[in-house]
């Protein structure tokens, strides 16, 4: 039996690529997480040439941060053509508004595991909330390491083991099924201290990596369900149940989910790792090659 939970990348695309007229409204966490990203960003004294926003999504921190460095050429990447599109609609207007600039401003369609780039093209790598799209981080970091320049810097964020935590303990229990059952009910999330050896591997120099939760609540299970819908996020992995699972599965999936109501709402958690890390100069290897790991204490909410 192979992996099953690994991700089927043609149903991604086809999920995102329906979603992509109605990615922004949904998008709360994604917003959340693009502006906490645009601040620690604040913090760092760097001026790439080039930025690359991989699985940019709709485009939104794509021209962020093209209007924050104006003289840099920023190039959006996703692998939902429908994504590129919308980006594409947001460039339109941000042209008319600056009707003398020249536009910096690219996308292209490419896969993260697989980047259509060349080797050390790109001073720095910010990726919101993507890279759990990937099948193997391992070689997503690689590809993030072999076009980042010397001394440039990969941010990201992607979500945690504890994301969706109710949908997922619901679903089992409305199936009657222990949580290590061969179906899954959401994708796998990866553990921040597994995502730090990850970057160490990739070769990365110090990277720094926090945790944040937060919590979305709803009236009912129908409305969790329709946002993620709205933004995409079906389960894509080879262990989902497949074909319709029918009204008497909804019902119990209604009935589980309950168990988690809190001030008359239901709410859905999601983990979100934020991370950064630097690609170090080029220089001989003198045999000292450690990177510590730097894993920041949880705000105190």
């Amino acid at each position: 039996m192979g992996d099953l939970y690994h991700i089927d990348k043609a149903r991604v695309r086809k999920s995102f690529s329906r979603a992509a007229k109605s990615y922004d409204a949904a998008a709360i966490v994604q917003k959340l997480v693009r502006e906490e990203m645009l601040s620690r960003l604040d913090l760092v004294k760097i001026q790439p040439g080039t930025i690359l926003d991989a699985g940019c999504g709709t485009g939104l921190a794509s021209h962020a941060l093209q209007k924050r460095f104006k003289q840099t050429q920023v190039v959006s990447l996703d692998f939902a053509y429908e994504m590129l599109q919308q980006t594409r609609k947001t460039d339109i207007i941000q042209s008319l508004k600056n009707w003398f600039t020249s536009s910096k401003h690219h996308v292209l369609c490419g896969d993260i595991e697989a980047l259509p780039l060349a080797n050390a093209s790109t001073g720095l790598v910010w990726s919101n909330l993507a890279i759990q799209w990937c099948n193997d981080l391992d070689l997503a970091f690689q590809e993030f390491h072999r076009v980042l320049q010397p001394e440039g810097l990969l941010m990201f964020s992607t979500f945690g083991p504890d994301t969706l935590r109710e949908l997922r303990t619901a679903t089992h229990s409305a199936t009657h099924e222990p949580t290590q059952n061969a179906r899954t009910s959401v994708n796998r999330f990866i553990d921040m201290h597994d995502i730090g050896d990850a970057l160490i591997r990739a070769g990365f120099n110090a990277p720094v990596l926090d945790v944040e939760r937060y919590t979305l609540t709803y009236d009912d299970v129908k409305s969790v369900m329709r946002d993620l819908k709205s933004i995409g996020a079906h389960n894509a992995t080879d262990g989902r149940a497949r074909g319709l699972l029918g009204r008497g599965f909804l019902q119990k999936l209604e009935a589980a989910y309950e168990q988690f109501r809190a001030n008359g709402k239901l709410p859905a958690t999601f983990e979100v790792v934020y991370g950064h890390a630097w690609r170090g100069a080029d220089k001989p290897n003198l045999g000292m090659d450690v990177s510590p790991i730097a894993f920041r204490p949880r705000k105190q909410s």
